[in-house]
């Protein structure tokens, strides 16, 4: 019984025709050989709370029940307790195991769901973590590669080209290492690793560059996403801008890298590496802006609201402020200030949001 309803092999029509033949020839019987033969209904409750909708086979088995209640005490002046006892304990408890069946069928297609999930969200990190680890490493092999090449054609300088192809090759192995720890899910990026990182992929690029030499004022939990917005940063700027210079400016709870390039990101800019910067910003409360810039070129902006700070460090300390919370309250009260007049220096806010 429980493995038609399982199947659902039968058109919802068929089920309630079944249905209704046989309440009718319970009604039949029930009329030739008295209200006491009412009790022959539970196979028809009983299919009917299989195969149709639950409330539907409830209603019935509570229908059967008045109307055998009520007959016997029309007819015999009694009512028929014990048959209706059965008729009840019988309806409540198919009633019972249905729901049970219909819940786990939900669970298990949810769990399914869950599982799907976590599989696409497992893939998008990877494909986010790889494009973080290998875009900027790959480019900077390419254009070191490039170099030495370039060294050699025209003249000969042997020593120079060996000390760019040893840097390729150091380079190849911290990528497979990045590669390894990041598949592991291991892999966290230091933003003052990632600031020498592009200082010597610049240079390499024959880019000027302006970068911060310290990362003490931005805060334990915005080095890591920073670190991500200045490799992509820079990446970009290597491979699409066609830039000469290029500028790293660096807040409490802001960061922007600017060039003086074209103007307009790359046919790649909107892959990837954007994207997966906006939803790693997302998860600190903080948004990515990037756009070209006024003056020319184009800007990278992240930006973490310092009532965010504030909130993120209250929570950590729990019920009790902290002196930490109190460092980095007034940590973002300063930040907030800052980026106020870092906005206002170019002529309004930092783009949309």
């Amino acid at each position: 019984m429980f493995g038609m309803m399982s199947e659902h092999r039968s058109s919802h029509t068929v089920r309630v025709v079944c249905m209704a033949v046989m309440v009718s020839c319970g009604i039949t019987l029930a009329g030739i050989l008295g209200p006491d033969d009412l009790v022959y209904m539970t196979y028809a409750i009983s299919m009917a709370l299989v195969q149709l909708p639950p409330l539907l086979g409830l209603i019935l088995g509570i229908s059967v029940t008045a109307a055998l209640l009520i007959g016997t005490t029309i007819s015999d002046g009694t009512p028929n307790l014990g048959s209706a006892a059965v008729l009840i304990v019988l309806t409540v408890a198919l009633f019972g195991i249905r729901q049970v069946i219909q819940s786990n069928a939900e669970l298990r297609a949810a769990r399914d769901e869950i599982a799907v999930l976590a599989v696409a969200e497992e893939r998008a990190r990877l494909a986010r973590d790889l494009h973080d680890v290998l875009g900027h490493s790959l480019t900077t092999i390419t254009v070191k590669a490039g170099l030495a090449r370039r060294l050699l054609e025209s003249a000969g300088e042997i020593a120079p080209a060996v000390a760019e192809l040893r840097d390729v090759e150091h380079l190849s192995r911290t990528a497979l290492a990045e590669v390894r720890s990041t598949v592991s899910g291991y892999r966290k990026p230091s933003l003052a690793g990632e600031l020498v990182g592009a200082r010597a992929a610049l240079a390499a690029a024959e880019i000027e560059a302006d970068l911060p030499h310290a990362v003490d004022n931005v805060p334990a939990e915005l080095q890591e996403p920073f670190a991500y917005v200045l490799r992509e940063g820079v990446t970009n700027v290597i491979r699409h801008s066609g830039a000469r210079r290029c500028e790293v400016r660096l807040g409490e709870s802001w960061m922007e890298v600017r060039d003086d390039g074209r103007g307009c990101p790359g046919a790649g800019a909107g892959g990837h590496g954007l994207s997966g910067l906006t939803e790693r910003l997302a998860q600190v409360g903080g948004s990515l802006d990037a756009r070209p810039a006024p003056e020319g070129g184009f800007r990278l902006r992240a930006t973490v609201p310092p009532a965010d700070l504030t909130a993120r460090a209250e929570s950590a300390a729990g019920p009790e402020p902290s002196a930490r919370t109190e460092a980095v309250r007034a940590s973002a009260g300063r930040a907030g200030s800052a980026a106020g007049t870092e906005a206002g220096s170019h002529g309004g806010p930092v783009g949309a949001r």
